[in-house]
């Protein structure tokens, strides 16, 4: 019953995050054609600080109500899980509300001395005002989660989507005419109306739900230590991310900065950031979708097993999502190689995009994996580690960006995502390894599996490029054929298995 709940959870999550990661890519598309790469361009710089203030209300907290909330369901008390609850939206408001007045306040400052472009006054402003909203959305997804409904998180999120697209494409067709400051600044707007209906959503769900039965007479949880508990969790990954996210807005910001002292960059430097943040990497991570949604249902389960000392079942657990993991990237990875420029071309209509999709390609595995890993570091209490980890990384990549950039232009920015990727890569994955003492086949996890992902679809676009397929049908169908031809090649040297997955 618990494997069915599992799968059933799975399948929403991907199939929800699949259509959130497509319409966001459909939108980012019509947006980029509308604002052009400059507007995307200054686009990313807010984003960076939305996502460095975002972080403050949302990612620690989540998981740390997902994993109290797990802990006390596994005794069926949901009277302490609700406790968990409350205590989390209070602290995510809290530090939502300061995060708030910060942003608002110095939103200028913030423009002008730190982005350098005071166009971003305005975006910041507005977004701010999601940033409360915003957490208490997080706090009742980690409880959902954690009771393994995720069909509200998902309905959420959607609706989320819904609202945000519909508001942006009104607001920022009204303000083409005022410039990209305006135009930026409807795109934050829509942010903030999509995070505000969210969150009363799931506040409504949240107020109907009547889940009551086999629950215990008294709460087991201390509401002296709860908030201790919470703070325990949160912060290190809170405050990992948090660290994180300031140094990756710092890279935002000296990213086009240096880009302009390279040969040849000048103007067009913030375009040819936008082409990689705002373009490129939203295509090279949308297959990662299959992924996520496991890895967020991950979090509870792992949780509950290591709450209740079952080391077998972890270990299990971990060794065939990283395995999953690994054998998904590696197809995913041929394709964008050998189909960037038609991808670029398709989805942007730019062979510039295209070539940023196909040099990126061969760190798709260690993107995925070393995502996955991060997840799973934190579902076992391992949330020190992975802190530590982000911000020498992220360190270690500012000090890259600065020296290379200047030297090698857009080359030594894609030059230093692959070091970073491969550091935090090698490290979470050895970090997982150790914890749960999984071991993995290399022939069968590594060798056959990226063999067979290139060979397969090196066949079947070569085969395909011999018809005058219009580049729609060609990249849709390669990349329908490559999957298959693959997990069948996979299957026939007993590699993977649906029955060994679930």
């Amino acid at each position: 019953m618990k494997k069915t709940v599992f799968i059933k959870n799975a399948a929403i999550l991907t199939v929800s995050g699949l259509a959130l990661r497509f319409i966001g890519v459909i939108f980012k598309v019509w947006l980029a054609s509308l604002i052009g790469s400059e507007g995307m361009g200054l686009y990313q710089l807010g984003f960076s600080v939305y996502v460095l203030a975002s972080t403050f209300a949302t990612s620690g907290i989540s998981t740390a109500v997902t994993r109290l909330c797990a802990n006390a369901l596994a005794s069926n008390d949901i009277r302490s899980a609700k406790k968990v609850l409350r205590y989390g939206i209070l602290l995510s408001l809290f530090i939502a509300l300061i995060s708030f007045f910060a942003l608002f306040v110095f939103s200028d400052f913030i423009s002008e001395n730190l982005l350098f472009d005071e166009r971003c006054s305005l975006s910041l402003k507005i977004m701010a005002i999601s940033l409360p909203f915003m957490g208490c959305c997080s706090c009742f997804r980690g409880y959902f989660l954690a009771r393994r409904k995720a069909t509200p998180p998902a309905i959420s999120q959607i609706f989320e989507q819904i609202i945000r697209i519909a508001v942006i494409f009104v607001a920022v067709r009204a303000m083409l005419y005022k410039g990209l400051t305006a135009c930026c600044g409807a795109v934050f707007l829509g942010d903030a109306a999509a995070e505000f209906l969210s969150c009363f959503f799931l506040y409504i769900v949240y107020l109907s739900d009547k889940y009551k039965a086999n629950t215990t007479t008294y709460s087991t949880v201390n509401s002296k230590n709860l908030g201790g508990e919470l703070i325990r969790i949160a912060f290190p990954i809170t405050s990992g991310r948090y660290l994180n996210s300031l140094l990756r807005t710092v890279e935002n910001v000296i990213v086009p900065k240096r880009l302009r002292l390279y040969n040849g960059g000048g103007k067009s430097a913030l375009s040819q950031f936008g082409m990689i943040k705002g373009m490129a990497l939203p295509l090279v991570f949308f297959p990662s979708t299959l992924l996520g949604s496991v890895s967020t249902l991950l979090i509870p389960e792992l949780s509950e097993a290591k709450a209740k000392n079952q080391t077998f079942v972890v270990k299990g657990i971990v060794s065939r999502i990283i395995s999953l993991t690994a054998i998904c990237s590696y197809i995913f990875s041929a394709i964008f190689f050998l189909m960037g420029e038609e991808i670029g071309l398709l989805v942007y209509k730019s062979a510039d995009v295209g070539t940023l999709i196909k040099l990126l390609s061969p760190i798709v595995p260690l993107m995925y994996l070393d995502s996955i890993s991060d997840g799973i570091l934190k579902g076992l209490d391992k949330q020190n580690f992975t802190f530590k980890l982000s911000v020498s990384d992220s360190l270690f990549r500012n000090i890259l960006i600065f020296i290379s950039l200047p030297k090698f232009g857009l080359k030594g920015f894609i030059f230093v995502m692959y070091l970073s990727n491969a550091y935090t890569g090698f490290f979470n994955l050895n970090a997982v390894t150790k914890t749960t003492l999984c071991d993995f086949d290399m022939t069968k996890t590594v060798i056959i599996p990226i063999t067979s992902a290139y060979f397969c679809t090196l066949l079947s676009v070569t085969l395909l490029n011999l018809f005058c397929f219009p580049t729609v049908v060609l990249v849709g169908l390669a990349g329908i054929i490559s999957v298959v031809f693959y997990f069948c090649l996979l299957k026939l040297f007993d590699v993977f298995s649906l029955k060994a997955v679930f």
